[in-house]
């Protein structure tokens, strides 16, 4: 069997960022395939910045988008896998759904997945020398804040309220900004194959946790993979997850 070699990106060519409108952009890794491939938002507000997720963290973040240096910025992770926490470190203090917090303390490559799909079927092409996946660490952030359903992360003139989603993982969070109607929804659902069969998944949390995304007027949503979508395409997609799980 011929192993093939995949060519290695540079680091300012890591990151891509996207402006979505309204003050977000989408920062990914384009390296990465798009079924692992994280989106970390940045939403821009009056007094502070807001940023959900963090990345595969191969490469800084901050360091290399330059956009998460200029203000105070609020950190995010929707969850604690590893494609979404690989650059938590880099952002002093960390908000995380308290049934995460442990994972996020300590994130070892079992319980953040790492150990299950970090490989070469990730990647186009590989992040700079050194970086061997088979090499691959976590760090924890130097502070974590833990976050409850109901909570209210303030911008100034923008206020997302922390809707707790367990299914895809126990910690799981959506970001929803009522005078938007913008919905961040994590890892619970977007626009692609989802993942509901993880060592901490619950397919009835899951059943919940989509029934009350379902009832949010939402408009836009940002997912944590793929392209973001209609409130229509979402109510459309959670139908007909529920029927699909009905059984």
């Amino acid at each position: 069997m011929t192993h093939i070699v995949l060519p290695r990106r540079d680091a300012d060519q890591w990151y891509r960022t996207t402006t979505m409108g309204a003050g977000i952009t989408c920062i990914d890794e384009p390296a990465i395939r798009p079924f692992y491939r994280c989106n970390i938002w940045h939403v821009r507000g009056r007094d502070r910045d807001l940023l959900v997720d963090f990345g595969l963290g191969a490469v800084p973040l901050r360091r290399h988008v330059p956009q998460l240096t200029e203000r105070d910025l609020l950190a995010v992770a929707s969850h604690t896998h590893f494609d979404h926490i690989g650059a938590a470190h880099e952002f002093g203090t960390c908000h995380v759904h308290a049934a995460e917090a442990d994972i996020l303390a300590s994130p070892d490559l079992e319980r953040t997945l790492a150990a299950d799909f970090l490989d070469d079927a990730m990647f186009e092409a590989l992040p700079p020398a050194p970086f061997e996946y088979h090499r691959y660490r976590l760090s924890p952030p130097d502070r974590i804040a833990c976050l409850e359903d109901g909570d209210m992360l303030d911008l100034g003139d923008r206020r997302f309220e922390v809707i707790h989603t367990p299914g895809h993982s126990p910690g799981g969070i959506a970001l929803w900004e009522a005078a938007s109607a913008t919905l961040i929804s994590g890892d619970l659902i977007y626009d692609g194959p989802l993942i509901e069969d993880t060592w901490h998944s619950n397919l009835d949390d899951y059943a919940a946790s989509m029934r009350r995304l379902r009832a949010l007027p939402a408009r836009t949503v940002h997912g944590g993979h793929f392209p973001s979508f209609s409130g229509e395409r979402l109510h459309a997609l959670i139908e007909t997850w529920l029927r699909d799980h009905k059984a």
